[in-house]
């Protein structure tokens, strides 16, 4: 399996805090089924800058300290940017990168309680410049939850989104759980992904996602899901069904007491 999101790299942000849990991540990543995990660092979140030329050097030394050790697990450059104004000038004074360097595909990663207004321009103007946005996590988004239109309407102009795989395991609660599987069932979502933070409170659970879409929606989407986070590190067009809205009654329903 592929991972596309993780926080493995040593002391950078709240991920890995040494040499020895990224090693042992590595090592939990392996036990899940994981062959190539991309490092993707918080960039531009108000606590954490990490700029794309020492997040390259970071991964080079990461992927030396596994060989030594024996890990089967490559590692390779990725990203958590923040949304922000200059985004797009960041990519172009090569201070953000795309997942695995040469790819177009950027993360991008919304406050947890909002969604700018900007937003909208911005993936147009990231999409016009030949990127192709992620979003990340949307079903832990709060404005997302109230209103999944918004998400709609970013899919439907070209945007993508990435699911968390603990969020359809269970493990931010029920509502997170179901939210993701409305957003699977309205095509809202194109990737899987661990967000792993560490080995015990934020781990690895992507097989075990990857059996819950297996479960519910059959074998042709887990098919589709691996497809596309292959696809991401080469830079292909993902697949993607035309993006539908998620029903209003569900959400009250969901949401309400």
């Amino acid at each position: 399996m592929i991972d596309l999101h993780s926080h493995i790299l040593p002391g950078v942000d709240d991920g890995a805090q040494t040499v020895e849990e990224s090693i042992q991540m590595a090592r939990a990543a392996v036990a899940d089924g994981i062959k190539t995990i991309v490092a993707t660092p918080h960039h531009k979140n108000g606590a954490y800058d990490n700029y794309k030329h020492n997040i390259a050097i970071q991964t080079a030394e990461l992927n030396r300290t596994f060989q030594e050790h024996g890990i089967d697990l490559e590692v390779l450059p990725g990203q958590e940017t923040r949304i922000y104004g200059e985004f797009l000038e960041g990519l172009e004074a090569d201070e953000i990168l795309p997942i695995n360097l040469k790819s177009s595909y950027v993360f991008v990663e919304f406050p947890s309680g909002s969604v700018p207004r900007y937003a909208s321009k911005l993936f147009f103007d990231l999409q016009v410049a030949g990127y192709q946005p992620v979003i990340v996590h949307p079903e832990r988004n709060k404005a997302i939850i109230e209103n999944p239109d918004l998400l709609y309407s970013f899919v439907k102009k070209g945007a993508y989104a990435q699911l968390t795989a603990g969020s359809l395991c269970g493990h931010f609660g029920k509502k997170i759980k179901k939210f993701s599987e409305q957003l699977l069932d309205a095509n809202l979502v194109h990737l899987l992904a661990s967000d792993a933070h560490n080995t015990k409170t934020r781990g690895f659970c992507l097989s075990e996602a990857y059996h819950e879409v297996r479960k519910k929606y059959g074998e042709e989407m887990v098919y589709i899901l691996s497809e596309n986070a292959q696809d991401v590190l080469t830079g292909r067009v993902l697949q993607a069904d035309p993006p539908e809205h998620v029903k209003k009654s569900k959400i009250l329903g969901l949401f309400s007491r």
